[in-house]
Order: C-alpha cells, then structure tokens, then sequence
C-alpha cells in the first residue's frame, strides 16, 4: 500500500485520468498533448519479445479516455470485448486468411509511406502550430509502421492452445462488476500464455450504476456517489463497490500466485500496479493518490506513507517498475529517481 503521492502538476479533475499512466502536467489546459505512457514505454524495449507489444483494455470506458498512450501523444484505444480479444489472442486463422491479413498489413505499411511524402511536402508551406501537428502525425505513423512490421513477423507463429472456451460478452453495462472479473480473466491468460506482458486496464463506473457481487444495485454511478457530501448511505454504497473492487482484484491476485512460471509463482514475476486519478472523488484533487503495488520480487507487505502535505513523486515508482523489466534508465516523466522504501525480496 502507498499513499501520500501524486503526479507533479497532473490537475484538471477528470481530465487527469489519461495521465495516469504518462504523468503530463496540466491536462486540462487547453491544447493539452500527451506523452508517452509506461507500458508504451516499456514496449519500445520488450515488445518484440512477444506476439503482441502491448494490450490496452477497458471495462465502460468511453470516449477519448484511455491509459495507453504513445510518443506521439495518440490513445490507443481499448479493446471492450472479451470475446474479440479472446479472438485475437487465440483463435488462428485458415492459411488463406492468414495470407491475406500478411498482405493488408503490407498493403497499409505502404500506403502509410506514401501519404506520410504527401504530407512532409505540405511541411514545407504550414505554419509553425501546422507544423507541430503534423510532427505528433508522422511520430504516429512511424509507430504504427513499425508495430505493422512486426505484427507481419508474427504471422506465422501459431498462436497458443488454452482449455478455456471464448466468453461471451455481457451486453448490460450494469454488469459493471463482472465484466471487469472477465476482463481480469482474460489479462490473466494473455500472461500465462506469454502472449503480451504489459497490458493497462481503465477500469470506468464514473456513469453506471453497478451490479454488486451480491446481486444488489447501487442507486446511483461512482461518479455521483463520489459526491457523497458525508452521506451515509452514498458512503456505505461507495464502499460496497470498492469492496467488490478488491474481491476482483485478490482473485486476480490468487490467479497469478497459483499459476508456475519455470518453477515459481507467475505473480513474482508479474508487477501490478493499480490505482486512481484522484485522491479524493467528492472534491477531484489529483494529490494523495491510492496505490497499490503487488507482485514482480519486490518486498511487500508494508505501507509506504509519504507526507501527505507535500506529497512524493508516483513517477519514482514507475522507474522502478521499468528497471525491474530489465530497462536501463534512471527517470520517467517527473520523476526525481526510484521510489524509497521499495526494495527486491
């Protein structure tokens, strides 16, 4: 448990929500871009490693909300449906459709090229605010040209074989709950299989009044039981969810610590990280935030209380964090160094 942290200078309420992640200061400000988020970072270095660099998943999630976000300051948008991603996972086309999917890619890669000459020779007559558009345009079509290419690579690669038949898709956003208890199925098998290792999840009941574990529904949606005003029964149906959360989130948890990696838990080899935005939902300040950090061979067990008037850099966490996956490097965003207190069992 870490508490005291925030993001230096991530404000903007609701806004910041997409800077989980990247940590870019000032989200609300008109104009705002992004930058690069940490598992998109990470992916720059291991993401060839496996079939797919990086997954970027959502439960409700809407919008231009997301947690993966590249150099360029683009989201990458979340995948809703445990079943398409089942799919992409999983399931291996016929040779014919396989041969065709290796011929779009290719296709797209050139077709990328010739629209980014069109545009470099538009370059030339833009402005200097045209110009920085198109400079966040060609970082993005470099990116998706290189993840085409190797995408193309993997092709041919069978996809791993699971027990598991596909889920079905659950069509009422009220079934807030369990969707989120398949989506953390569905990341649990993506590591198992080796089939990714950085995947983000938003995790969005701002607007749905959820279904509880028990069958019970709450009156109203996180956001506005968020605003309880010291309500009693906002308060007590705030926690119900939040419970429900950590129930989710221990059987995640108990999924990885039961499953063998090469003759140990696959949760000490996996780091999981998992928070929010904002430190206080009836007032959106963006300062104190609740951590959690489980997993990966560090220390646990301990609860890491920074001053909570002068609240600790979260970015130090996700040096540490990029330093565990074996990346050389010494700051991220804000941050001032690692974290303190943060130790390797």
């Amino acid at each position: 448990m870490i508490s005291g942290t925030w993001h230096p200078y991530v404000d903007g309420g609701h806004a910041s929500d997409n800077c989980f992640l990247t940590a870019a200061p000032h989200p609300g400000n008109a104009g705002f871009r992004n930058t690069i988020s940490l598992d998109q970072f990470a992916a720059q270095y291991i993401g060839h490693l496996t079939r797919f660099p990086s997954l970027s998943l959502g439960v409700n999630a809407g919008g231009q909300r997301g947690l993966s976000w590249t150099s360029g300051g683009v989201m990458i948008p979340t995948e809703q449906r445990p079943s398409a991603l089942f799919e992409k996972l999983f399931v291996t086309g016929s040779k014919q459709q396989i041969e065709a999917q290796k011929l779009r890619l290719a296709t797209g890669q050139s077709i990328l090229d010739a629209v980014g000459d069109q545009a470099r020779s538009l370059s030339r007559q833009a402005s200097v605010r045209d110009r920085e558009r198109l400079d966040q345009y060609f970082t993005s079509v470099r990116e998706l040209e290189d993840r085409m290419g190797k995408a193309r690579a993997w092709e041919d690669v069978p996809k791993p074989v699971v027990s598991v038949k596909k889920p079905a898709d659950l069509p009422d956003r009220n079934q807030y709950i369990e969707r989120t208890r398949l989506m953390y199925d569905m990341a649990a098998l993506a590591v198992q299989t080796d089939s990714t290792r950085l995947i983000s999840i938003m995790l969005d009941s701002a607007s749905t009044p959820p279904l509880l574990l028990d069958g019970e529904q709450t009156s109203d949606a996180y956001h506005g039981l968020s605003h309880h005003g010291r309500n009693p029964q906002k308060l007590e149906e705030l926690d119900a969810i939040d419970k429900a959360h950590m129930a989710l989130l221990g059987g995640l948890m108990t999924t990885l610590k039961a499953s063998d990696e090469q003759g140990d838990s696959l949760l000490r080899n996996t780091m999981v990280l998992y928070g929010s935005n904002l430190g206080n939902g009836n007032t959106h300040v963006t300062t104190n935030l609740p951590i959690m950090f489980m997993g990966g061979g560090f220390k646990h067990g301990q609860h890491l209380a920074f001053d909570s008037e002068q609240n600790y850099p979260l970015p130090n966490l996700f040096v540490n964090v990029l330093q565990q996956l074996g990346l050389e490097v010494d700051q991220f965003a804000s941050s001032t160094g690692t974290m303190r207190g943060i130790e390797l069992a």
